[in-house]
């Protein structure tokens, strides 16, 4: 009885392990306060050790349900005004992205954080039913909660001219709205948060991060953006690390917020506030890799330092331009692919037989909608800077929305260079500094021309554990 509850809290343990798995058991123990529901599901603990593995990553889907929409002026307000997401369309691209689950059957499905649009209960309820769906599939879905999740003062229903408050959930009910994707399977929950120890496979464990701050904000007049990891989870962390290098383990941490600044000039409440602090623990804590999102940017960074590396992979939001999601393939003799990949809409379009032109036409219609937004936002930063002409807002704000496009979309560096020719460009070169030429500018400077795309070798000491 001893060594099946061993083996159902990490996974896969050997026999030769016993007195080692019996030492994690006690500390698992010690950790979490659940361990009584705790059970290892077939789909959640299949992969055994030296198996490939395939993570899709789906960060910032914002589903909001149609249920609290309509087509009225307070909608489309909401919708014209905001930074591109296709919202009225989210739960369309989330049923494409389901399509391209059921068609290249990843073993793992990761969402981190912001998982609704503004945490409305009815969009969670859902979301959650179309995560079942995946998990049915037999694919194991992890969450975690995101900025806009949990005690969002900005929930509403849109109702047509008007703006009717809602109520958003508590973190309690997101544990239970979501507990059969990654809470119930957690070998370990931290006490101070809603982070948790997943265990998938046998070297490979998840280390799923809730570095929201929510729990003021029902004193707020809006979500606060801001993350953080406090130094009460870091020492769970430190504990879920021991747990994992005790089971030859590697681990994976997960979280929404980023860990290191993927932009020179807008990093304020993307970056975690105690990201010194965190990337300190996580070096100790030999993570090599951290999957985030809630920039909504394509983007990857590397911290070096005494010989050891870091990565954040920063995937893009799935219902912005250009719609897609991240794949990362474990090979245990070679190591950690990643690339991007979009969304098939125009596949689930054709299955489903959709005349709606703007998803038969969907990569234009998102292409155009989010350059569009992006337009928008630079003219009225430009009015508020009051040193351009009509016609030079004009010609910078194009310029700025066609960067903004492949961007978002990770390209930078020489991958912008034609840029350079444009007039908006060159208004802004003979521009004194201001925040928009110094955004542009921050693009030609990157670590990667291309975010797509990374491939991590395994270290020798992890080649020669294989």
């Amino acid at each position: 009885m001893v060594s099946k509850n061993i083996a159902r809290m990490v996974g896969f343990v050997n026999t030769k392990k016993i007195i080692l798995a019996l030492m994690s058991f006690i500390l698992a123990i010690s950790l979490t306060g659940c361990m009584d529901k705790f059970t290892c599901s077939n789909i959640c603990c299949q992969i055994e050790s030296g198996e490939d593995i395939t993570f899709f990553i789906a960060t910032d889907p914002h589903y909001m349900s149609k249920e609290t929409f309509d087509d009225g002026k307070a909608f489309e307000t909401f919708l014209t005004t905001g930074d591109g997401k296709l919202i009225d369309y989210s739960d369309e691209i989330f049923n494409a992205f389901t399509k391209d689950i059921k068609n290249l059957k990843p073993d793992i499905l990761i969402v981190p954080g912001d998982l609704t649009c503004n945490g409305e209960k009815e969009s969670h309820m859902e979301f959650a039913k179309k995560l079942k769906a995946i998990q049915k599939m037999g694919v194991c879905v992890f969450v975690i909660p995101g900025n806009h999740d949990i005690e969002n003062p900005w929930a509403r229903n849109y109702v047509g001219d008007e703006l009717i408050k809602i109520d958003s959930i508590t973190s309690d009910e997101f544990v239970d709205i979501y507990y059969p994707f990654g809470y119930k399977d957690a070998v370990s929950r931290d006490n101070h948060s809603l982070s948790y120890l997943a265990t998938p496979a046998e070297d490979i464990w998840l280390l799923m991060l809730d570095s929201a701050k929510y729990k003021r904000n029902k004193l707020r007049d809006g979500p606060e953006m801001g993350g953080e990891i406090s130094s009460k989870t870091l020492e769970w962390v430190e504990d879920c690390a021991n747990l994992a290098k005790e089971n030859d383990a590697k681990l994976i941490a997960v979280m929404h917020h980023s860990l290191l600044d993927h932009s020179n000039i807008i990093n304020k409440d993307f970056t975690i506030e105690n990201s010194e602090e965190t990337l300190r623990v996580f070096k100790n804590c030999e993570i090599e890799i951290v999957l985030t999102g809630h920039i909504h940017l394509q983007d990857i960074k590397s911290h070096k330092e005494g010989g050891k590396t870091i990565y954040d992979i920063a995937t893009s939001c799935l219902t912005a331009y250009p719609n897609q999601y991240g794949i990362l393939k474990f090979k245990p003799d070679k190591g950690y692919d990643y690339r991007t990949n979009r969304v098939d809409m125009a596949g689930w379009v054709e299955e489903n037989k959709i005349n709606d032109k703007s998803l038969v036409h969907f990569t234009e219609y998102s292409r155009n909608f989010f350059q569009r937004r992006s337009y928008d936002k630079y003219y009225d930063s430009l009015l508020e800077i009051s040193k351009y002409s009509d016609e030079e807002m004009k010609a910078i704000s194009k310029t700025m929305s066609i960067l903004n496009l492949r961007y978002f979309a990770g390209f930078r560096n020489e991958a912008l260079h034609d840029i350079f020719t444009t007039e908006g460009f060159e208004i802004l070169l003979e521009s004194a500094p201001n925040f928009v030429r110094d955004y542009a500018l921050s693009m030609f400077s990157d670590e990667k021309t291309d975010n797509n795309k990374l491939f991590i070798p395994l270290s020798l000491n992890d080649i020669d554990k294989k």
